[in-house]
Parts: structure tokens; C-alpha cells; sequence
């Protein structure tokens, strides 16, 4: 069952084109990575399926249309947009206070479980917790709230790696049970390659790339090639090219592997490589000199 659909989606400011015509399908149970760098329509796109902005084409959340039934479906969901953003001047137990009366799924003894295996207490102003405490607080709030889908737009924005890091773990070990749905937005790709099953890249409002991990992992392989080897590599068209410490790293799409490996060493791609080739990276000479044949 689909807990997004969407159709010819589509959002204009103005002149401005937001999103583009995006179709979409995410399965129930599945953790969604929507990436793309600034200013792509990610934030728009959850907009939409969050009922927040009016938008055109079909779209359903959970089987409802975000816009006209709005209430509904934010009773089956769990919104957030940067784990910073909890008042300074709240405290810990204010903050469980006010997520419990604006959410009719939140568990407030799961929260006060989560946070007692922490130094956190109930007492403390969110201004006297460090960014961590901050971090592991809002994770407490998340995971109490039992959510079918939860969107997380840029959560871990102007957290350093270890917070980030501890962050996405935690959501992994100790939220997603494998029914609920996660989408989340980021353009920091290497962070959140490890929770997703599912990838797509988003460039200016059309999603330019749309699969499971597993389909990521089979479709697309890096070699790294000497010298001697490079023409015979160009020559099986290489979607992306660049050098590292004085080797070729060639990107292929559906490549036959056994060629590859044929000419150097192959190893999975990554997706932050492979963001870099989809979205406009710099062209490889082959396809330069393909071009101009």
C-alpha cells in the first residue's frame, strides 16, 4: 500500500516553478531519502504532503488529500523541520507538556522512559542542555509519538557530525519498526545512506532519479582505473568521471560488471557520488568528445 502518492504534482510562486510535475509512490515501511541541493523543492514537496501549501495535481498521504483533510491526516503524522527549534526558554518537562496536548498519539511515559536513560532532567531549561542533550531530547519527543509517517525536513541542520550521527541512529534503533514510513530531506547524502531503503534526487522540482537501494546497489558501479586503461573504460560510456590521487574513477549505469573488472577495481557506488553525476556534475571527457562527434 502507498503511504505517498502523488501525480503531476505541481507548485509555482509566482513565475517561479517549485515543483514540476513529480510523480512519486513510497510504500508503507519504507525510509525515503529526498535529496537535492537548495532551492530544489524538497521543502516544497513535504509542504505539499503535509497540507501546508495548496498545490496542483493528485497527491495522497495515507490515503488522504493533505489540503482538504488536513486534520485528519496530522493525526497519523509527526512533523519536523530542524531539531533546534525547541524554545530556549522551555523546560524539559514543559516540552513533554505541550507535545502532549498538540498530538493525540503521544506516549508521554515512552518519552519519560527514553529520557531517564539520559543525564537530562525534567527540570532543566532547554538553553542549559548542549546540543546533544538538545538532540536526544527531540528524539525522545519523536519516538514517543506513534506516527505512521514522519517527515523530517533538514533535522539535523547546524548539529556537527557526532550529534548527526547519534541522531540517525537513534532514530533507526530505537523508531523504525519497519511498518511506520520515514521521509526525510537533507543534501547532506552521505549521512543518511545508511537508514534509507529508498533514494530520489530532486532538481528544480522534477525528481530526476527514483529507486530502492537494493536497485541503487545492482544499477550503478564505480571503477577505478589506471592510465593505461582509461581508453578502454571511456569506451563502455562512463555517466561521470573524475580523478583522485592520480586515478581515473569512472561511473557506470548497467555496466556488465566482468568488463569492469576487467580493467581495475569495482566497488558499489556511492550515493554521493552518484548525486554529483545525476545533478550536473562536471561532464566526463568521454561524453564531451561524444558530444562533439
Amino acid at each position: 500500500m502507498a503511504c505517498i502518492e502523488a501525480r503531476d504534482l505541481r507548485k509555482t510562486y509566482g513565475r517561479s516553478v517549485a515543483l514540476d510535475g513529480v510523480d512519486l509512490r513510497v510504500e508503507e515501511g519504507r525510509v525515503l531519502g529526498l535529496i537535492g541541493p537548495n532551492g530544489a523543492g524538497k521543502s516544497t514537496a513535504l509542504a505539499a504532503m503535509l497540507g501546508l501549501i495548496e498545490f496542483q495535481g493528485d497527491l495522497r498521504v495515507l490515503g488522504l488529500n493533505p489540503w482538504t483533510e488536513r486534520d485528519r491526516l496530522m493525526a497519523q503524522v509527526c512533523f519536523i523541520a530542524d531539531v533546534a527549534v525547541l524554545p530556549r526558554w522551555m523546560r524539559v518537562r514543559q516540552a513533554l507538556d505541550y507535545v502532549a496536548g498538540v498530538h493525540p498519539r503521544f506516549d508521554r511515559a515512552k518519552a519519560e522512559a527514553f529520557l531517564a536513560r539520559t543525564t537530562i532532567k525534567a527540570a532543566s531549561r532547554i538553553r542549559e542542555l548542549s546540543k546533544g542533550m538538545v538532540t536526544q531530547l527531540h528524539l525522545a519527543l519523536v519516538m514517543a509519538i506513534d506516527a505512521r509517517l514522519l517527515v523530517l525536513d533538514e533535522p539535523t541542520l547546524g548539529l556537527d557530525i557526532l550529534y548527526r550521527k547519534a541522531f540517525y541512529d537513534g532514530l533507526i534503533n530505537d523508531y523504525f519498526d519497519g511498518a511506520r514510513t520515514i521521509v526525510v530531506t537533507t543534501h547532506q547524502v552521505e549521512e543518511v545512506q545508511h537508514i534509507l531503503t529508498d533514494v530520489a534526487f530532486i532538481d528544480r522540482g522534477r525528481i530526476v532519479l527514483h529507486a530502492s537501494m537494493e536497485d541503487i546497489e545492482i544499477r550503478f558501479a564505480e571503477l577505478m582505473v589506471a592510465s593505461d586503461a582509461l581508453d578502454a573504460a571511456r569506451a563502455l560510456r562512463p555517466i561521470h568521471e573524475r580523478q583522485l590521487f592520480g586515478r581515473h574513477i569512472l561511473l557506470f549505469d548497467n555496466a556488465d560488471r566482468d568488463r569492469l573488472a576487467a580493467l581495475g577495481e569495482v566497488r558499489p557506488a556511492s550515493l554521493a557520488d552518484l548525486f554529483v553525476a545525476i545533478l550536473g556534475g562536471p561532464p566526463s571527457p568521454s561524453a564531451t568528445s561524444g558530444a562533439g562527434a
